[in-house]
Formats: C-alpha cells, sequence, structure tokens
C-alpha cells in the first residue's frame, strides 16, 4: 500500500504538468449589462452593438464596450462564420 503513494503523487504531478490553464478562444467587444431588481447579470458574448442591444430589448439595461477586448474597434469585425447562424424556414 504504502509503494502505491509515491506512483499516485507522481501521476498526478504528471498530469498537472502537462495540461496548460483554461481560457477563452475569443473574447467578444460588447457587453450587455442587464438592470434587474437586484444587481443584474452580465453578458459579454456579442461581436457587435446592435447585437447587444436586441439582447437587451424588453429586459433593460445598457451596451458598453468590453474592457477586456483586445482587438480591432468594437463592431469593426464581422463574427466568425461559424458563429452566424442561418435563419430556418
Amino acid at each position: 500500500m504504502r509503494a502505491m503513494l509515491p506512483i499516485l503523487v507522481l501521476s498526478v504531478l504528471a498530469f498537472l504538468a502537462g495540461h496548460d490553464a483554461s481560457r477563452a478562444e475569443i473574447t467578444y467587444p460588447w457587453c450587455a449589462q442587464y438592470a434587474g431588481g437586484g444587481p443584474g447579470g452580465r453578458n459579454c458574448g456579442f461581436w457587435t452593438y446592435q447585437q447587444c442591444l436586441a439582447a437587451l430589448s424588453g429586459n433593460g439595461g445598457y451596451c458598453e464596450a468590453n474592457a477586456m477586448y483586445r482587438g480591432p474597434s468594437p463592431g469593426m469585425i464581422p463574427p466568425p462564420p461559424s458563429a452566424v447562424r442561418s435563419p430556418r424556414g
């Protein structure tokens, strides 16, 4: 039983050393700050200001530039093709 402990520890260390920390691959330029009865909510997943406004429609709140976004000016780049959904008819 004692011989298993060092093997277990080495296995865990090898596993942790082989993986990078998780991170978001895409940071979007616009955030929706929802106004609610309490603290509200926040969604920073919009490529354009218009998308952000559409998400707030009927919910209340405001849109603001994402301070974590590093790239072209907000609204200046289109979403990637995989993010564009075609309307279903």
